[in-house]
C-alpha cells in the first residue's frame, strides 16, 4: 500500500520515474553501490521525533544527520531518532528501513539536507531492500515540498 500510494501520486501527476531490481541490500550506501547509484544522491529516509513529533528526515546516503544541528536549524528543543514502533504503522507494507521520502503522503512533515538539493536525480528505496525508484529532484521538492534544512 505505502508504494502503491507513492507510484500512484507520480503517476496523477505525470511523473516519470524508474523502479530497479537490486539484489538484496539494507543500508543506504549499499543499495546505492548495488543499484549504480552516487551515494550523495541516495536518498535515505531518515524518521525523527522533533519536540514530540514525527517527521522525515531525507538526506543523502553518505551522509548522517547530526541531531543536534538539526534542531539548532529548526529551532527545536528536542530532535532524536524515532523508534521503528513508533512509525511502523504509517508504512505498513514497507520493510524496516526502506520508507520511501514522501512524507507528505504519510503525514508526515519532510525535512531535506541540502546536500541532497544539489543532486539532478535521485533515488530511494521503494519500500523494500530489492528495489529503487529513480526521479528528478525537481520533481519530488515540487510535489513533496520538503523543508531544506541543515543536518
Amino acid at each position: 500500500m505505502s508504494m502503491k500510494r507513492v507510484t500512484d501520486f507520480l503517476d496523477e501527476n505525470g511523473v516519470k520515474y524508474v523502479i530497479q531490481q537490486h539484489s538484496p541490500a539494507y543500508t543506504a550506501q549499499e543499495v546505492a553501490e548495488v543499484a549504480h547509484v552516487p551515494g550523495r544522491h541516495f536518498a535515505k529516509s531518515v524518521m525523527v521525533n522533533i519536540d514530540g513529533r514525527l517527521a522525515l528526515a531525507v538526506l543523502p546516503a553518505t551522509d548522517r544527520v547530526d541531531l543536534r544541528r538539526l534542531a539548532q536549524s529548526l529551532g527545536a528543543q528536542s530532535v532524536e531518532l524515532a523508534e521503528e514502533g513508533e512509525f511502523s504503522d504509517r508504512f505498513p507494507d514497507c520493510e524496516p528501513g526502506a520508507m520511501p521520502p514522501f512524507g507528505n503522503l504519510f503525514d508526515l512533515e519532510v525535512f531535506v539536507s541540502p546536500h541532497l538539493a544539489q543532486a539532478d536525480i535521485i533515488g530511494f528505496s521503494a519500500g523494500n531492500h530489492h528495489e529503487v525508484m529513480q526521479l528528478a529532484f525537481g520533481v519530488f521538492d515540487r510535489l513533496v515540498k520538503p523543508v531544506e534544512v541543515a543536518m
